[in-house]
């Protein structure tokens, strides 16, 4: 796949290229349909397929304090639309100077004279352009005047449910890890680095590694099962999101307590798999107390995970071009 992370990047117009514009916030299996017709069209007319983004989130340039923190890292998206066998992504910068281009010039002069648009494919309500001015109809009009299709989806549901990022967050907010696999189509997942912490899990008997990492979005405080991939080796874990009641801690700590582990591993970087949500994080009156419940919570995690199968995107969008460890 070729990335432009910048219009300036690209020379000419691509030829006959079949496009989608959007966020595309957590590549969910509604978006997985979209970029499934685009490349569908794109061979019928032996064209280019073309996935059309913004960096970063037009909200975090317009609204930062309503901007969603994102599903996926930057790097994350570009990794999952490369695996959706997308040929070109522009993943072009979002500006002030952006927002405030009509509707009907962002069409003329960036997807058809920059990009080349012959067939476009969007959401029934999708809008943009100054003051989100622009929408389908304006779309197929413009589309009719300078020689491009457009293809409207009506939403993409299942069960009766719509596919949507926003229902993706709110899942993950409230700690619905299990369930939310089946709108993602693989277990939601983070890369951690591992880094120094306070020792209390290793005084207690159950040394973890202590994670930083930069994504956005992560479940509500609890305790999770969890795989975890090191390299190639996938490990069973118990990972603990929260701010350590029991100790009084300040901030937000990400901890995995690798199952039958022993080793080095400040300074890796770890992929950590949600596979189930174990309990809400409590304040415990003693250690003893504590000790006993992550004994419950290793053992409730070991039953989960022996039949726990981790499914990660490579199952269903990988291209045969060999790809990255990647969510």
């Amino acid at each position: 796949m070729k990335i432009f992370h910048n219009l300036d990047e690209l020379k000419t117009p691509l030829e006959n290229a079949v496009l989608t514009l959007g966020n595309f916030d957590g590549i969910h299996l509604g978006h997985r349909e979209i970029f499934r017709r685009v490349v569908r069209r794109a061979r019928e007319i032996g064209g280019q397929s073309v996935v059309y983004t913004f960096v970063p989130h037009p909200l975090k340039i317009l609204a930062p304090e309503h901007a969603p923190p994102l599903i996926n890292t930057y790097d994350e998206k570009e990794i999952l639309i490369e695996a959706s066998c997308i040929d070109v992504l522009i993943s072009a910068p979002f500006t002030r100077e952006l927002a405030n281009l009509p509707a009907h010039r962002f069409v003329r002069e960036i997807l058809v004279e920059k990009v080349g648009v012959s067939h476009l494919v969007v959401g029934y309500d999708y809008l943009f352009g100054k003051d989100r001015s622009g929408d389908v109809n304006l779309l197929r009009r413009m589309g009719e005047y300078l020689g491009f299709a457009v293809e409207v989806l009506d939403p993409i549901r299942e069960n009766g449910e719509v596919y949507s990022s926003t229902r993706v967050r709110k899942m993950i907010r409230e700690g619905e890890v299990r369930a939310v696999t089946k709108v993602l189509g693989r277990n939601y997942n983070f890369s951690g680095r591992v880094v120094h912490g306070f020792g209390r899990g290793s005084k207690l008997g159950f040394p973890t590694a202590n994670l930083a990492t930069d994504k956005e979005l992560l479940p509500c405080p609890g305790v999770y099962a969890v795989k975890v991939k090191r390299g190639e080796e996938i490990l069973d874990g118990v990972l603990n999101i929260g701010r350590n009641p029991t100790f009084n801690a300040a901030g937000l700590f990400i901890e995995v307590h690798l199952l039958d582990f022993s080793g080095d591993l400040y300074g890796e970087e770890l992929r950590v798999y949600f596979v189930e949500r174990l309990r809400d994080e409590i304040r415990f009156a003693e250690l003893e107390q504590l000790k006993r419940a992550i004994n419950n919570d290793i053992a409730r995690g070991r039953e989960i995970l022996a039949a726990a199968r981790l499914i990660q995107y490579q199952e269903y969008l990988d291209c045969g071009r060999g790809q990255r460890d990647c969510p």
